[in-house]
């Protein structure tokens, strides 16, 4: 028997969450962006809206001694290693990354809610951030019905 045989069969990986790592790199490159900026004391300009500044010097910007952008760069990296896990069939991964999302997209929620109605501005940088997770939650939470539609037999065709 060789090296590269075995008797169990490979199971295919699983796309939505193999995407869902991918995307997680996006906001994971965002977060540390902010963190360095944050532990360097740039200034940090927004190109496209305005309100970088006023959000990232906010007193939500920290919790407690730690920039949250670098708290955002954890859960991200957390995400990406769950994702990959969960990509290749490991089953504890799921329900792991599952609730991680589920905690960050209710942060997400909280930190939109303060910068529309609180800090009364908006940072680019968050607001991509907060599409990240958006897109992360629901590739995640559908990918279960994303998973069983690509596996459905194709129609056999006559002709």
């Amino acid at each position: 028997m060789s090296a590269t045989s075995s008797s169990a069969p490979s199971k295919p990986i699983s796309w939505p969450y193999l995407i869902a790592a991918l995307a997680s790199l996006v906001g994971l490159g965002d977060a540390i962006y902010l963190t360095v900026q944050h532990l360097t004391g740039e200034s940090l300009r927004c190109t496209i809206i305005s309100g970088c500044s006023e959000v990232l010097s906010s007193p939500y910007a920290q919790v407690g001694p730690f920039p949250l952008a670098a708290i955002g760069a954890a859960a991200y990296f957390a995400v990406f290693s769950l994702a990959i896990l969960a990509a290749f069939g490991y089953r504890l991964a799921v329900p792991l990354l599952k609730i991680l999302l589920a905690l960050m997209f209710l942060t997400t929620l909280w930190l939109l809610y303060l910068q529309a109605f609180v800090i009364h501005h908006f940072c680019q940088y968050c607001l991509l951030s907060a599409a990240v997770t958006t897109v992360l939650t629901l590739i995640v939470f559908l990918s279960r019905k994303w998973g069983k539609d690509s596996h459905k037999p194709s129609p056999t065709r006559n002709y």
